[in-house]
């Protein structure tokens, strides 16, 4: 479970994209976008992660944030008797502006695979949004959950993300 309130617990940046998530406390500095607060705390001392459209990242820029490696060997990611156990990851985001971009989350496998897993795009509201999703469990590479946000075409449109937790079973 990572809510962002110290540090990235151990999500990286990745290396081949165009910019970086930052942490950030309280909300974005333009009004009609971001969150006022987390998801965590609600409050303005809350920390969460975002990614600002700006003057200086072009439309179609990305920014991409990995989870650490999880493990196939845990009997629970693994197909036991024909049957596909998967793991899930919960998480909370906010895309809220008039030119907003875009936020896809991606299951990379050790060879670098990628499957997409959700592409979100454009204004999904003013508020913070639960979303779940399976991680399918098929195959034994392990792998990382990647969060790619994408620059939209407005300097006021940011995505943010906080309260990202993996179920139990991986």
């Amino acid at each position: 479970h990572c809510n962002f309130e110290f540090d990235f617990c151990g999500w990286k940046q990745d290396e081949n994209d165009d910019f970086n998530w930052y942490l950030r406390t309280g909300s974005t500095a333009k009004l009609g976008t971001g969150p006022a607060t987390d998801h965590t705390l609600q409050e303005p001392s809350g920390h969460y992660i975002f990614i600002k459209s700006s003057f200086f990242h072009l439309p179609g820029q990305k920014a991409r944030i990995s989870s650490p490696v999880l493990s196939r060997k845990n009997k629970n990611c693994k197909v036991s008797e024909g049957v596909v156990v998967a793991g899930m990851i919960i998480f909370y985001y906010h895309m809220y502006g008039a030119h907003i971009g875009s936020l896809i989350i991606y299951q990379r496998t050790t060879l670098k695979h990628e499957k997409i897993l959700l592409n979100l795009t454009g204004n999904q509201g003013n508020f913070w949004q639960r979303k779940a999703l399976t991680l399918p469990g098929d195959g034994d590479e392990d792998f990382q959950v990647v969060f790619e946000g994408i620059a939209g075409r407005g300097p006021k449109d940011d995505i943010a993300l906080d309260d990202l937790t993996f179920s139990r079973e991986c």
